[in-house]
């Protein structure tokens, strides 16, 4: 399975960043995984039509209005799209606007982490962390089982 998570913007906390590659690196013995970093919206726009050499991407938006799901059913949603499809997935995180309206309608899922609102690199680690907690699920490793 292959897996992209893009945000908008620079990081600018290094402790982020340090967890943002700690995240890549455990999910990256699961799956393909790539983080990218965006410059605007507009550019996720090459990654949803395959171009850039790149696939097309079934994309997952973050955001406060979209769908929650738990750890269990978040693992779901990964098992099925790696059993039903070689497309990539691409989650995305806005920047601290989020995103508009039309790309959400885009969308193959629009995902909340929750109703509190978080900081944009803050649901990045959030994110990586349920990513990786996910596929532990998926393959028995006792990370999760101590909730």
């Amino acid at each position: 399975m292959n897996i992209n998570v893009a945000w908008i913007g620079k990081t600018k906390e290094p402790a982020i960043q340090a967890l943002t590659d700690e995240y890549l690196k455990r999910i990256s013995r699961y799956a393909v995984v790539d983080g990218l970093v965006l410059k605007d919206e507009g550019s996720l726009a090459p990654l949803l039509n395959g171009a850039r050499s790149r696939p097309k991407n079934f994309l997952v938006l973050l955001d406060s209005r979209g769908k929650q799901l738990s750890s269990e059913e978040l693992a779901e949603f990964l098992r099925q799209r790696q059993e039903s499809s070689s497309q990539p997935v691409l989650f995305a995180i806005g920047g601290a606007d989020g995103f508009s309206a039309e790309r959400r309608k885009s969308a193959g899922l629009v995902l909340s982490l929750g109703r509190m609102t978080l900081a944009h690199e803050l649901a990045r680690v959030v994110l990586l962390e349920q990513i990786y907690r996910a596929f532990t699920i998926l393959t028995g490793h006792p990370y999760h089982s101590g909730h």
